[in-house]
């Protein structure tokens, strides 16, 4: 790919920096979102914290880039959805979803 800087307006020059500028962002959000199909409000879940370790929870809420997660200590953990891991055989200890919690939100 071949683009001859030197011959470029500035005009020409502000917006391929705006393209240049907004395709990472474009593409963390598309990544973000394919990551958002596997899951859904309910789904039991865990990921890894820096302050807390291996962290399990509920996923209570979609956002545009992220997701909520309730923990069994009750409190909301705003993730990214590519660092969780869907838990398919739930523990009693990790199966838990605050009903209430969810449909108010």
């Amino acid at each position: 790919m071949g683009i001859d800087l030197d011959n470029l307006s500035r005009k020409e020059l502000v917006e391929l920096n705006d393209r240049v500028i907004e395709r990472p962002k474009y593409l963390d959000t598309v990544h973000a979102q394919q990551a958002m199909l596997t899951l859904n409000i309910g789904s039991q879940v865990s990921f890894d914290s820096r302050r807390d370790g291996r962290v399990f929870g509920t996923v209570i809420k979609f956002n545009r880039k992220g997701v909520v997660v309730l923990t069994e200590d009750r409190a909301q953990w705003r993730v990214p959805p590519d660092i969780l891991t869907p838990i398919k055989d739930a523990t009693q200890k990790q199966r838990f979803v605050y009903t209430n919690e969810i449909t108010q939100e």
